[in-house]
């Protein structure tokens, strides 16, 4: 069996796609295939369950602004402020901060350590920010930035990608307005945000406003959290994010 026979998922023989026409032939990279292997295990293993909704981050896209404003050094991001929002949150729902450990136990984590998805070059590698809940945004906003310029260019080792507790895949700088992201087991939920878009919002009959609306996706392992947690869990995130003076 070779390394990328778990990509080769089709039920049916092996076409000599030539016959129709061009092609090109590359080698799937060794993290590709890694990251293949261990995604598609986590698909059939673990029962996803999505949910969907939005966060009302306004003020913390003004806030974000003025800070930038005032110190040139750190960029900030609006990720900086959901990995720190999220810490926040695990610890108000130990359930999503929590693994199976095949025994027939849940280990319920007291430290709150946040994995970022980065996109490179030869594929999906996921960096873990510690102690989130102890760092300021500043904080996380730079290392999240070096890790991040790590994992492109020379890589990443296994200690840098240990030990999260929970993972934020964010493609927001690039669009979309949802999706299934598959959980980084053994988490046992993943977070994906898509671009935050303008919305006119109801607030009384009669009355609007207009908001600046962070698409929340959230994926949960159903064994550990069920649906109306789920909910709970995303409600109580965009109360943080509404709040974002409370984070700095």
């Amino acid at each position: 069996m070779s390394d990328n026979s778990c990509l080769d998922l089709a039920p049916w023989p092996k076409d000599d796609f030539a016959a129709y026409g061009e092609v090109e032939i590359q080698p799937i990279s060794r993290i590709q295939t890694l990251v293949g292997t261990f995604l598609a295990r986590n698909w059939v293993r673990i029962p996803h369950v999505f949910h969907q909704d939005e966060a009302d981050i306004t003020d913390l896209d003004a806030l974000r602004k003025q800070l930038n404003a005032a110190d040139g050094d750190t960029k900030l991001t609006p990720l900086p402020f959901v990995i720190k929002a999220l810490s926040v949150v695990l610890s108000e729902f130990p359930q999503f901060n929590a693994s199976l450990d095949g025994e027939g136990n849940i280990i319920y984590k007291k430290y709150f350590h946040i994995g970022a998805a980065v996109d490179t070059p030869k594929g999906l590698l996921v960096p873990v920010i510690r102690q989130c809940d102890s760092k300021s945004i500043y904080d996380i906003a730079q290392e999240l930035a070096a890790l991040s310029g790590k994992a492109r260019s020379k890589g990443l080792s296994s200690a840098d990608m240990a030990g999260g507790c929970m993972t934020v895949s964010s493609l927001g700088h690039i669009g979309g307005t949802g999706f299934t992201p598959i959980i980084n087991a053994p988490q046992v939920a993943i977070l994906g945000l898509t671009r935050a878009v303008w919305k006119q919002v109801v607030k009384e009959p009669g009355e609007f406003e207009y908001q600046f609306r962070l698409p929340l996706s959230l994926s949960y392992d159903h064994r550990v959290i069920n649906g109306a947690d789920a909910a709970r869990f995303c409600v109580r995130l965009a109360e943080v994010l509404a709040a974002p003076q409370s984070l700095i």
